[in-house]
């Protein structure tokens, strides 16, 4: 048996001598790869195409809204913040369950999250921070159209001091709503790993459900029964955030009002589903990465 010896080549790659950022780089960089991605960026045309065509169409709305008050010169908007955005809530969950695959499932499906696990990172984190990501991109397509509304209003010479805490509760329901729609439809892509079926799925909790509950709140407000209609509230994000809005003064629009300790139960629910939702998105990241 001869003996064998290694020759260790040259070929001329250059070595880095430079800092060693750490893990809060790694998910700083994650994260905001992963806000852009939710809107096409960095990503093919075509994937550019859908999330921006919804953004559109829910902001164009808001710019026609704007247009009216300023030439009519109305004394208040027409339209409330919190009840704009249930106005255009299919299109925000379009958005969202369409996007949450984007994100979630492909690591997933791909196994490409081995690779991102391979660098100091764990899959805790790694869940946590594409949530952040979906959660984030979702805020921002709900704050843009309200944004409009809200400076639009103030150039068109709405009271300041009349229009700003109107907006801030709308702005602090925006984010509670998108972290729940992020965590519940991460979760469902976390599980679905095919798009269309992710999508579907998505669709059908989040835009079903939420149809099936406003039939039954518009059934007991018409039967007078209020704590059933409350209580089916609890089922849909959609009518926790429109009940919410009500109860919190923010010009929201409900089939049902939240009446004695209902809105801290609302609040509560909305804070305990999120946390569920990434709790098991956590999970199933965790699962498949100690595969």
């Amino acid at each position: 048996m001869s003996d064998r010896s290694g020759v260790i080549h040259d070929i001329g790659y250059r070595g880095y001598d430079g800092p060693r950022e750490g893990t809060r780089s790694l998910v700083l960089s994650l994260y905001v790869t992963g806000l852009r991605h939710a809107f096409g960026l960095g990503r093919s045309g075509r994937s550019k195409v859908l999330p921006f065509l919804l953004l559109g169409l829910g902001t164009l709305p808001a710019v026609i809204v704007v247009g009216v008050v300023t030439f009519i010169n109305f004394g208040s908007l027409p339209v409330s913040y919190a009840a704009y955005l249930s106005q255009i809530q299919m299109l925000v969950t379009l958005f969202a369950a369409a996007q949450a695959p984007v994100l979630v499932s492909r690591d997933l499906r791909h196994r490409s999250i081995v690779l991102y696990l391979a660098r100091p990172l764990s899959p805790a984190l790694f869940a946590v921070t594409r949530w952040a990501s979906l959660a984030s991109a979702i805020l921002l397509f709900t704050v843009l159209p309200t944004l409009v509304l809200y400076v639009g209003g103030l150039l068109a010479g709405l009271d300041f001091g009349d229009e700003t805490p109107i907006f801030l509760r709308s702005l602090a329901l925006q984010v509670v709503l998108a972290a729940v729609l992020a965590g519940i439809t991460g979760l469902i892509s976390a599980w679905a790993l095919r798009r269309g079926f992710a999508v579907v799925a998505s669709i059908v909790v989040l835009i079903v459900v939420a149809g099936v509950v406003r039939i039954i709140q518009e059934i007991c407000s018409y039967e007078d029964i209020s704590t059933v209609g409350e209580l089916a509230g609890l089922f849909s994000p959609w009518t926790l955030h429109n009940g919410l809005a009500v109860a919190w003064d923010a010009g929201g629009r409900a089939v049902v009002e939240l009446h004695d300790a209902w809105p801290v139960v609302y609040l509560a629910t909305a804070l305990v589903v999120w946390a569920a939702c990434v709790a098991l998105l956590v999970r199933r990241f965790v699962k498949v990465g100690s595969r």
